[in-house]
């Protein structure tokens, strides 16, 4: 695969460019055994395996408050023990084929005080119920602390959707006072001082990461960053909330 000089990324965006891509499994009845466990076991799940393996050209924005490099030097697969672990939730607005996805992510705070991403279920098109029972479905497959749903949007009716399905689970709504970047930017410097892993790799959440920048524009981007955001609000809630910075409603 190769690298993101800057002639490639010109030739990409060409209209008289057509990319053809093969993968390294789209290959493998003709690999050795000894290639897939030498070299498929060793970078399956990487930044580099994802260019070297799924032929993906994996490119950096400028002024992202992530890089790929950032994220991919303190990925882990072995967690330590849990301190704690939340699902967090960024509801859309509304449901549908055009609807915003719903940002729903998984993070731990470890024994050594160090923040982990665990899961990422995000999707788009879901209803309410649909995104409600994800949500459930993965605080207890990770036996989670906590559901964290930010209801700027939603406001009671959040809680009301996830309690129709399981009136058991722990809730904490909180509520945004300031900006998607205003938010992003502590949980940035965290993964800059290696304070943040990911356990394994989430593909989808780390390109929204990896393109999230101060002048986010979610028009020109054609998406809305609930992914990331959610991620904001689930280490924020392990790693940095304090009562007089978050609005915090507790059940």
């Amino acid at each position: 695969t190769p690298q993101p000089t800057a002639q490639l990324k010109e030739l990409l965006v060409d209209e008289l460019t057509t990319v053809t891509k093969g993968t390294t499994y789209d290959n493998l009845s003709n690999l050795a055994n000894n290639f897939k466990r030498a070299v498929i076991s060793k970078y399956e799940g990487t930044r580099l395996g994802r260019q070297e393996l799924n032929a993906e050209v994996l490119v950096d924005v400028v002024g992202a408050l992530w890089a790929r490099g950032m994220i991919e030097k303190i990925r882990v697969r072995v967690l330590p023990d849990m301190v704690r672990v939340v699902v967090a939730i960024d509801p859309p607005v509304t449901s549908g084929s055009k609807a915003d996805e719903c940002g729903l992510v998984v993070a731990g705070l470890g024994a050594d005080g160090r923040g982990y991403v665990l899961d990422d279920k995000s999707s788009a098109g879901l209803s309410p119920k649909e995104w409600a029972a994800k949500a459930i479905d993965a605080y207890h497959l990770h036996n989670a602390d906590r559901i964290i749903a930010e209801v700027n949007n939603g406001g009671e009716l959040v809680e009301a959707v996830i309690r129709q399905i399981d009136e058991t689970v722990s809730y904490t709504a909180v509520h945004a006072s300031r900006g998607k970047v205003t938010r992003a930017e502590p949980i940035s410097a965290l993964y800059e001082q290696s304070r943040v892993s990911h356990v394994g790799t989430f593909a989808t959440l780390e390109d929204r990461m990896c393109a999230f920048t101060v002048g986010f524009d979610r028009k020109s981007m054609g998406y809305s960053p609930d992914r990331v955001d959610a991620l904001v609000w689930a280490l924020t809630n392990l790693m940095l909330a304090k009562p007089n910075k978050i609005q915090i409603r507790t059940l």
